[in-house]
C-alpha cells in the first residue's frame, strides 16, 4: 500500500472523527434505548488470503444466533426501524473510522470479504487484497444498486448466497481488479465524493417522496 494513501487515511480519519464523535455518541445512546445491547455489530473479515480482522458497524438488525451469509431480502425483516435510517445514510459504518486508524481498512478499496469467498477465488483475491479493504470502493459505487436488484428475488439465505456467488461476486471482483490497476489518491477522492453525493441525493429523494405522501394523505 502506498505511503501517501496510508497518510491520507490517517489524516482524514482523524479530522473526520473529531466532529462526528458527538454524532456517534448520540447514535450509540439511541441504539441502547431502542434496541438494547449489543450496540456494535462485529464480524470477521479478510484483509489478505490468510489475514483477518474484526470489522465494526453500528448494529442495525435484531440479533440472531444462526445468522450467516450475505445480506439479502431474507434478512430485511430483521432490520430495525432505526437501522433502516442508519443504513440509508451510511451512518452505521462510522465505527469503521477506528478500523481505518487501526490499519485494518482504508477509506477506498474492495469491500472486506468473508473467508469463504476468499477461499473460493484465492487467485483473484491475491490481487484484489493488495489494496486494504475499503469503506467504499469502485465496485460499491458502480454495482451496489444492481446487486440489490439481483438479490431482491431471493427468499432464503441459501438462495441469496448462491446468486451472490454466481452473479454478483464475479462482477464485483472485476471492478476491484480495475481499481487495483488504476488506483491513485485522485481516484480515491473521486470515489469518496461520488459516494457522498449518491447517499445525499438518495436521502433527499426519500424526504421529498415522504413529503408528497404526507401531503396526499391530507
Amino acid at each position: 500500500m502506498p505511503l501517501s494513501k496510508r497518510l491520507f487515511d490517517i489524516v482524514f480519519a482523524t479530522l473526520l472523527l473529531l466532529p462526528v464523535l458527538l454524532l456517534m455518541g448520540g447514535v450509540a445512546l439511541a441504539l441502547l434505548i431502542t434496541q438494547g445491547r449489543p450496540i456494535i455489530y462485529s464480524a470477521r473479515r479478510m484483509s489478505g488470503l490468510k489475514q483477518s480482522f474484526t470489522l465494526w458497524k453500528f448494529r442495525t438488525m435484531s440479533v440472531e444466533e444462526s445468522d450467516y451469509g450475505v445480506t439479502g431480502p431474507h434478512k430485511n425483516a430483521r432490520i430495525t426501524r432505526f437501522g433502516h435510517f442508519l443504513r440509508r445514510t451510511r451512518i452505521d459504518e462510522l465505527p469503521q473510522l477506528f478500523n481505518i486508524l487501526k490499519g485494518d481498512m482504508s477509506f477506498v478499496g474492495p469491500r472486506p470479504p468473508n473467508r469463504e469467498h476468499v477461499e473460493q477465488y484465492p487467485t483473484v483475491y491475491a490481487q484484489v487484497l493488495k489494496s486494504r479493504p475499503g469503506v467504499t470502493g469502485l465496485a460499491t459505487l458502480i454495482y451496489h444498486r444492481h446487486e440489490g436488484r439481483i438479490l431482491s428475488s431471493c427468499s432464503s439465505a441459501e438462495a441469496t448466497e448462491f446468486v451472490y456467488r454466481r452473479r454478483c461476486l464475479p462482477a464485483k471482483l472485476r471492478l476491484d481488479l480495475i481499481y487495483q490497476r488504476h488506483r491513485s489518491i485522485m481516484m480515491d477522492v473521486w470515489i469518496m465524493w461520488q459516494t457522498v453525493r449518491i447517499v445525499t441525493v438518495g436521502v433527499g429523494r426519500r424526504r421529498r417522496r415522504l413529503r408528497r405522501q404526507q401531503q396526499s394523505d391530507v
